[in-house]
């Protein structure tokens, strides 16, 4: 009879002591969590009293874009410069001391915690983000451009805190941005998709903006071969138009029966023709008066499985941002060609990467004093850099070569192993691994104007290499060649060139400073003495040179011999150090003929 209550009277102390055991673990969650909460009501408090005052947002600019893809909101930030090392202080301390309760409360329960909140800094936090954003729009220089690169290095932001900084951004930052470094390219608005169109109506638009533009100053065979490409397929609609357009008015005589071109080579050879255009300042406010920046941009997104088009009208763009009174006509189309750039920048195709990164540096006049103009490529560095550029080298290449497939390291579709470590130009690759502190630039001059140059009927006149070598040496001082010490890498042809630009430079007072600065010369199979290829039949060597080339590069050509004599006296003045290569091979010409195009004994200069 007395088993039975002492049971019970056991269970009444077990749940009593149960029940003091749970208050008990309850008052240390309450005396740890009860903080954080009302610490963390504070905090959020806190923040929105000082966003609030902080930001101002002007509603102008939604009435004027909201018939548009895009609304852009203006921030007005207005510092609060008495109390702002205060309210900085008084936020980190708030946020360590939630941070450490946090942190506690997870230590406690043993509660999963991520890391990286432990090493958010109060700056991730919307009031700083716009704070930052005002100290981009600084006046002082230098704060300008750290605030630009603190930008970016964010990458662990929401995606609408880059959309909305996107919108808020003046010229210069979206420009900072785009040449910096994996930056994140949420920082830019990119343009609503486009419509299909179809291709007639981007080619009477195309016609309209070429009828629009002058005649003076443009290359015949442009008007040719644009005349070819727009000619209508429809005999009877081009009677009714009065022949054969060109340029707006009747065909020329001899392109009466020319055949009808796929749309995307009309496209082609249409920007062909306005890149030309481009080239002659004149024309560049044409362009943009007549809708071209619209136009271009609509053709870049419809086209974006043809890298031909798209470098033809990034290449447009680059000269049209030679032009600093063009730049907000630029940044402003659409929603800029800032983010198109940043984009392209960032291919993996040296050649789209290098006509992007030409035209952001003629953007970019904050810290780019130098103007890259058409067919001068800058390699590297790329982007903008602390490190300071101790030297330039120039690789200039040989006739019918280029830019860039001159240097590549051969084609990788005859290598019979897939190498890792191909590269499409070592300069861009090998040499910037090895000496960072360089600028590298890449030369383009005009031995012919386009693949179809040579079956243009008209009788051009052919530039010479006294007129190659004024024209680049122009265009290499406004690239700031000359400001610092200059080694010279060429080929072939392109060797010939450099003697004779470093002779016409020694001989002009404005661009004595290229000669000062010259350090040292790479020829790379340069026919000093002429070459063996002009002795060849007449059909082959017009095939491969035009006829002023042909004579130029002849053997033992008095030309040469006076111009290789000019050098040597040249290089003893002025202490220049030289380095030749010559082939040892002889190269295929053909199926029939191997030769060397350039035997060891022209490749030397003494």
């Amino acid at each position: 009879m007395l088993t039975a209550p002492w049971i019970c009277c056991t269970r009444a102390v077990s749940s009593v002591g149960c029940t003091a055991k749970g208050w008990t673990h309850f008052r240390r969650i309450g005396k740890y969590a009860g903080p954080v909460i009302a610490g963390g009501c504070i905090f959020i408090s806190y923040e929105i009293l000082v966003l609030g005052e902080s930001v101002t947002l002007g509603t102008q600019a939604v009435e004027q874009e909201k018939l548009k893809s895009y609304v852009y909101v203006y921030p007005i930030l207005r510092e609060k410069q008495g109390l702002e090392g205060i309210t900085s202080k008084a936020k980190k301390e708030l946020q360590r001391t939630v941070r450490r309760l946090v942190q506690t409360t997870a230590e406690i329960f043993s509660l999963p915690l991520d890391e990286r909140y432990l090493r958010q800094d109060v700056e991730s936090h919307d009031s700083d983000l716009w704070l930052l954003l005002k100290r981009t729009q600084s006046a002082v220089k230098a704060v300008r451009l750290q605030a630009v690169q603190e930008l970016a290095k964010k990458h662990h932001w929401h995606d609408y805190k880059y959309r909305t900084l996107a919108q808020a951004f003046d010229q210069k930052t979206s420009i900072g941005l785009a040449r910096c470094q994996d930056v994140d390219l949420r920082f830019f608005l990119h343009p609503p998709s486009p419509k299909v169109i179809e291709n007639s109506c981007i080619e009477d638009e195309l016609r309209n903006l070429l009828a629009a533009l002058p005649q003076s100053e443009v290359d015949q065979c442009v008007q040719y071969f644009t005349s070819l490409a727009l000619r209508e397929s429809n005999q009877s609609l081009s009677a009714q138009r009065g022949g054969l357009w060109c340029f707006g008015g009747n065909g020329l005589p001899y392109a009466q029966s020319l055949s009808s071109v796929p749309s995307e080579k009309v496209e082609s050879f249409c920007l062909q023709a306005l890149a030309e255009h481009s080239k002659v300042p004149s024309h560049c406010d044409k362009i943009v008066m007549n809708g071209g920046l619209q136009l271009l941009q609509k053709i870049y997104q419809l086209r974006q499985d043809c890298p031909k088009i798209q470098r033809n009208i990034i290449r447009t763009i680059g000269n049209l941002a030679l032009h600093e009174h063009l730049h907000s006509a630029l940044a402003q189309s659409v929603v800029g060609w800032i983010g198109i750039l940043a984009e392209g920048m960032k291919s993996p195709h040296v050649i789209q990467a290098s006509h992007a990164a030409r035209a952001l540096a003629n953007f970019d006049r904050d810290t780019v004093k130098e103007k890259y103009e058409d067919g001068v490529y800058i390699l590297h560095p790329q982007y903008r850099t602390s490190e300071p550029i101790k030297a330039d080298v120039l690789f200039i290449h040989g006739l019918l070569g280029a830019a860039f497939k001159t240097w590549r390291q051969k084609d990788q579709s005859d290598m019979e192993d897939k190498d890792a470590n191909y590269t499409a130009c070592w300069p861009k690759t090998w040499l910037t691994a090895d000496c960072p502190n360089l600028r590298i630039l890449s030369v383009e001059y005009d031995s012919h104007l386009s693949d179809w140059r040579s079956k243009c009927p008209v009788e051009n006149e052919r530039k010479s290499m006294a007129y190659r070598g004024r024209e680049l040496l122009t265009k290499l001082k406004a690239a700031g060649v000359g400001d610092r010490p200059v080694v010279w890498v060429a080929h072939s042809m392109g060797g010939l060139l450099v003697k004779k630009m470093l002779l016409d430079a020694s001989e002009d007072p404005e661009m004595r400073s290229v000669v000062q600065n010259t350090r040292g010369i790479v020829f790379y199979s340069v026919p000093h003495r002429g070459s063996r290829l002009a002795e060849y039949s007449v059909s082959a060597r017009f095939l491969l040179f035009p006829s002023i080339e042909v004579k130029e590069l002849s053997k033992d050509s008095p030309a040469l011999r006076e111009l290789n004599d000019n050098f040597t006296r040249f290089i003893r003045e002025h202490n220049v150090n030289i380095l030749s290569f010559g082939e040892m091979l002889p190269t295929c010409i053909g199926s029939m003929i191997k030769l060397h195009v350039v035997p060891p004994a022209s490749a030397g200069i003494v």
